[in-house]
């Protein structure tokens, strides 16, 4: 008897291997800006909280979908298309919290005045 369900679709070996150097690559710029922020020498405020924890949980959704990408299982067609989800989810995440980021950096810049050419 045949082990394979014949609703279950796989995919290609070949293409799940190239969304894992997708997500590895966008999971090691992600970490590089967190870990380029860390050590910037302007000291953290509080309300920068509200940057870096979308960032955080970006990441952590994007790990959480490379360890799945990385399951043999995830060769499954449902798992893999939930780990793409979880992927997106959290690239998503963290370019809102990168973009936070940006804007809060310029409104302190513009309320001190320090904006070029001002």
């Amino acid at each position: 008897m045949d082990e394979h369900d014949p609703k279950e679709e796989l995919i290609e070996t070949i293409f799940r291997n190239g969304t894992i150097t997708v997500v590895g690559i966008l999971l090691a710029f992600s970490l590089g800006f967190v870990t380029h922020w860390a050590a910037n020498p302007v000291p953290w405020r509080l309300y920068d909280l509200f940057a870096v924890v979308p960032i955080l949980v970006g990441i952590a959704l994007q790990m959480r979908a490379l360890s799945m990408l990385l399951d043999m299982s995830s060769l499954r067609r449902p798992i893999y298309e939930r780990a793409n989800r979880i992927f997106m989810a959290g690239l998503i995440l963290t370019a809102c919290g990168v973009g936070l980021a940006i804007l809060l950096d310029v409104f302190e810049m513009s309320a001190k005045g320090t904006l070029p050419g001002a």
